[in-house]
């Protein structure tokens, strides 16, 4: 194995798990472990901290994406 293809593999993994653990903490109708960072008394920290969740959910998606094309290019 090549060390490009481990480093990529390597990136692909990570941003995977990344992927499935900030999907996860993604509140559905009012619950959800962002609702719990951001305590229940306080609804503008609520807005905040769902708007870098999706961000952070957008660039790992991202990266998982880019990192499968490469894979599906430098695959021996």
């Amino acid at each position: 194995m090549s060390p490009l293809l481990a480093i990529v593999v390597a990136i692909w993994a990570i941003s995977g798990i990344a992927l499935v653990i900030l999907v996860l903490m993604h509140s559905g109708k009012g619950t959800g472990l962002s609702e719990a960072f951001s305590g229940i008394q306080s609804t503008v920290g609520t807005g905040i901290i769902e708007k870098n969740l999706n961000r952070a959910t957008i660039i790992a998606a991202s990266v998982f994406v880019i990192t499968l094309l490469v894979l599906m290019l430098i695959w021996p």
